[in-house]
């Protein structure tokens, strides 16, 4: 199978995450439940990870969160930052994950950049937003549906500038592109351990800026004597048990993306994106593509979107079609009625991919005309 459907997830994981993941299962028992080796050595397994996110973000390791997604984080960071009813401003291209919560909490949402890969748009409809008088912003890095990549810097410096708290969905740009936690000065930043990190599904890092408010009550192994969750963290936001297989296979994913180096992962996928950009062209479909683009370009077939994916993994390539969860996303570029084929490349980006999804494409997908 090709895959090339990286923005749900990775799948093919680097051998060491494998190891890691089989060997936490094998000796490591309850992190702050025991003394003994076997809780002390899933102690250090989930240090380990905090530390890893700590060099990569820069990030006080103490101030990393486990959660098991990237949903998770961001709904702890919501629900700490932004009291209902509150004003916020977001990107037209957040993922639900964003927009439920907010709307959960009966938020007033302003939504500011409607334009795909228009940078300037994007800030002068932020910097507007924020002069209107907002309580938070919130903002993804890069488009889940479309592979935009948001002026996050610039974004991050008017809300300094202006004093609105803000926070970040790293979902599709934490080991691909630079995330500084200390750079950027975010209140929150949320990411995914299954995707460029290409740690195991179920895992996730929350970065914290600002305090937090708990989302989960129950044991963390320590003040078991108190009726509140500790306040300090990481123990604050990690109730329960923690996924510490898991944990120790996302802390190897880590560690492959720091030596691998993000710039030189991130420059494979995307010649192989701009690649398949250019194949679609010359076939004569209209691909999404904008100067600020990372590792996926979605584009829409004259068949039904879901129809054309089946298609494509009949012939052994691996995508995703639909609304990608991120209506709002699609409602900003006019692809809201029919969705959109997706393709997002990972950190095995090769030519032979591109190759096999050319001729898959020319043999079995009606051009749109």
């Amino acid at each position: 199978m090709i895959y090339l459907d990286n923005g749900a997830t990775s799948l093919h994981k680097p051998q060491e995450v494998h190891r890691a993941v089989a060997n936490t299962l094998r000796y490591c028992a309850n992190p702050g439940r025991g003394g003994h080796e076997a809780a002390m050595a899933a102690s250090r397994q989930v240090f380990a990870c905090r530390e890893e996110a700590s060099r990569l973000f820069r990030c006080p390791a103490e101030r990393v969160v486990m959660t098991t997604n990237c949903t998770h984080g961001l709904n702890i960071a919501i629900n700490s930052l932004i009291p209902p009813d509150s004003r916020v401003v977001i990107s037209g291209f957040e993922h639900n994950a964003v927009t439920r919560p907010l709307h959960a909490r009966r938020t007033k949402i302003r939504v500011a950049g409607r334009r795909l890969f228009d940078w300037e748009d994007m800030l002068e409809s932020f910097e507007k937003a924020l002069k209107s008088g907002v309580d938070a912003a919130v903002f993804t890095h890069v488009s889940n549906v479309f592979g935009y990549i948001l002026p996050v810097e610039e974004m991050a410096a008017l809300c300094r500038h202006y004093g609105v708290p803000f926070i970040l969905d790293a979902a599709q740009s934490a080991g691909v592109l630079s995330v500084d936690m200390e750079a950027l000065g975010a209140a929150f930043i949320a990411m995914p351990g299954h995707k460029g990190l290409l740690g195991p599904q179920g895992t996730g890092l929350l970065l914290c800026g600002h305090e937090p408010r708990p989302l989960l009550f129950g044991g963390t192994g320590s003040e078991s004597l108190s009726q509140s969750m500790p306040s300090y963290l990481p123990d604050s936001l990690e109730a329960g048990t923690l996924n510490v297989p898991g944990i120790a296979g996302l802390a190897a994913g880590l560690r492959y993306v720091r030596s691998r180096g993000i710039d030189k992962i991130f420059q494979q996928e995307h010649r192989a994106m701009t690649r398949a950009a250019a194949d679609l062209q010359a076939l004569g479909f209209h691909p999404f593509v904008g100067e600020h683009q990372a590792a996926t370009v979605s584009f829409m077939p004259e068949t039904d979107c879901e129809q054309a994916a089946k298609m494509l993994a009949e012939q052994g390539i691996a995508v995703r079609a639909g609304l990608h969860c991120a209506p709002l996303a699609h409602e900003s570029a006019g692809t809201l009625e029919t969705g959109t084929v997706r393709i997002s490349f990972g950190h095995d980006a090769n030519p032979g991919q591109n190759a096999h999804l050319r001729r898959a494409l020319a043999k079995i997908i009606p051009v749109k005309g």
